[in-house]
């Protein structure tokens, strides 16, 4: 039983400010840095006991260099850093995993559910695909379908774990936080961890059952903040610039849908 996991921190237990997230905020970030590891592990703890025997990781928040690697058990192999390419946050995924799990994940740009919501990054005030709110966590579970790969769990905010269950009905979502207004409500940290890992066990057993389905064509708006940026995107071969703040770009292919993704999403 071969793991991938995808790792990001705006979902980790308790997070609640920016400051919390990023590595150069020493005094806010080192507690959630910790809490992100934990969760990792209790990811990766939960898959062995359900029978995963080889697991892959890729930090994929920020600098993606969060992770503390010797917290890890001996049968993980983390990416650290940004390959460069469309895969993103799931860079190393391909057919020959048996399932995917996302940990820390986080709410879609302007969702109310975490006030640190956002897709990919903050130049955007939100992205839609074939008419609905795309968080991260959408975007990356349409590539692990693309590879074949099922989506057997994910731990986050509970708005987002709400979705989830609607693109991935028998997936193992584990609501960590709850956003309200700039504020959040979260469980213990150690219940988080057992909540994982136990979810993360039984996520195993049933990956067969969480497949993702890919739409036969896709339709993409990215509604950018500032109009200036969003008429530089726009010039992604094949997009559109459409009410001076919509880039908007359709395809059938999903690793088109990525290298557009890459260009007009990246920072």
């Amino acid at each position: 039983m071969k793991v991938y996991i995808s790792a990001d921190i705006e979902g980790t237990c308790g997070i609640t400010v920016w400051d919390e997230t990023e590595k150069t905020k020493t005094d806010d970030y080192k507690y959630f840095g910790q809490q992100m590891t934990r969760e990792v592990r209790a990811a990766c703890d939960g898959a062995i006991s359900g029978g995963a025997d080889n697991i892959f990781i890729k930090d994929a928040h920020d600098t993606a260099r969060n992770l503390d690697p010797s917290k890890l058990p001996a049968c993980a192999r983390i990416l650290r850093g940004w390959t460069g390419d469309p895969l993103s946050m799931m860079s190393g995924v391909d057919g020959g995993f048996d399932v995917a799990f996302m940990t820390g994940y986080h709410a879609w740009a302007a969702c109310s559910g975490n006030p640190l919501s956002h897709t990919m990054n903050l130049g955007n005030e939100y992205t839609t695909l074939n008419g609905v709110r795309m968080s991260e966590f959408m975007l990356n579970a349409f590539t692990a379908g693309y590879y074949g790969v099922p989506v057997a769990f994910l731990s986050g905010d509970r708005a987002l774990c709400e979705f989830a269950r609607t693109l991935v009905p028998e997936i193992t979502a584990v609501p960590v936080n709850e956003g309200i207004g700039g504020g959040v409500v979260s469980i213990q940290p150690d219940v988080a961890v057992e909540r994982i890992q136990a979810g993360a066990e039984q996520a195993v057993k049933k990956a067969a059952r969480c497949k993702v389905k890919l739409p036969d064509h896709f339709d993409a708006v990215v509604r950018f903040r500032e109009h200036p940026l969003a008429y530089s995107k726009s010039f992604y071969p094949g997009a559109t610039l459409e009410d001076s703040k919509n880039v908007c770009f359709s395809s059938n292919d999903w690793f088109e849908m990525l290298r557009f993704y890459h260009f007009v999403l990246s920072d």
